[in-house]
C-alpha cells in the first residue's frame, strides 16, 4: 500500500473502525481486544474512544509476525470465556451476520472459518510469471476471517507452535498442528483484504 492501511480512509472513517464496528454490533460477542502496530497503540486507542465503542476492552501491542500478535491478545483472553475470534483489522467488510454463522459452526464443532470457494482458473508460475502448470480448483477454498474457535482449542494450539517456534499463516493453520478439524462457513458478502489502493475505493460497509 504504501501507508498504513488500517488507517486508510474508507467511506469517512479508518478501515480499522469498520472491522471493529462489525463485532461491536453483533450481539453475540462480549469483548474486543485490538491489536495494534507498537508505535500506534495510542492512536489506535484515540479513535477507539472517539468512536464510542463499549466492548473494547484492550488495545495490545502486535508482534513480528500474525503468530506473535495473536499470541500477545491470547494473554488478554480469560480462560472463562467459551469462544474467541480472531479477525482481520484489514477486512472492513466483515457483516455481524457471517460472524454469527461461523460462531454457530464453531459452536457446534469447535472451530470454524469464514471462507470462499475457489471459482477461477488457477495457474502456477515462476517468480518471471510465466505458467508452470495448473492447479485443480475443486476443493479449493481462499480462507478469510474471522476464524472462531472454542478458547480452549485455539490457546492449545498456541501454546504448542510457540514451544516449537512454528510459523503458521492463520490460526486455522495453528489448529491443524494439533490434528483437530475445522469446518469453513460459505461467505457469500464481499470480504476481503485491503490489499491495494483500489480497494479502497470499493463501497464502504453499511451498518
Amino acid at each position: 500500500m504504501g501507508f498504513d492501511k488500517m488507517f486508510a480512509d474508507l467511506g469517512g472513517h479508518p478501515v480499522i473502525l469498520h472491522a471493529i464496528a462489525a463485532f461491536e454490533d453483533f450481539q453475540g460477542v462480549d469483548d474486543i481486544i485490538v491489536v495494534a502496530n507498537p508505535e500506534r497503540v495510542t492512536d489506535v486507542t484515540s479513535m477507539i474512544e472517539q468512536a464510542g465503542f463499549v466492548k473494547v476492552k484492550n488495545v495490545v501491542k502486535g508482534g513480528d509476525t500474525r503468530r506473535d500478535s495473536v499470541a500477545n491478545a491470547l494473554h488478554h483472553v480469560d480462560d472463562n470465556c467459551d469462544f474467541v475470534s480472531v479477525h482481520d483489522g484489514a477486512r472492513p467488510w466483515i457483516t455481524p451476520a457471517q460472524i454469527e454463522r461461523v460462531l454457530n459452526c464453531a459452536a457446534k464443532h469447535g472451530a470454524a472459518a469464514s471462507a470462499h470457494p475457489i471459482t477461477d482458473t488457477l495457474k502456477r508460475a515462476d517468480r518471471d510469471g510465466q505458467v508452470e502448470d495448473s492447479v485443480e480448483r475443486e476443493g479449493m477454498w481462499a480462507m478469510e476471517t474471522p476464524q472462531i474457535f472454542r478458547t480452549g482449542l485455539l490457546k492449545e494450539a498456541f501454546a504448542k507452535v510457540l514451544a516449537e517456534n512454528l510459523q503458521v499463516s492463520d490460526e486455522v493453520s495453528a489448529v491443524q498442528q494439533l490434528g483437530k478439524p475445522v469446518r469453513l462457513v460459505q461467505n457469500s458478502t464481499l470480504n476481503p483484504k485491503v490489499t491495494f489502493p483500489a480497494d479502497l475505493k470499493l463501497p464502504p460497509p453499511t451498518r
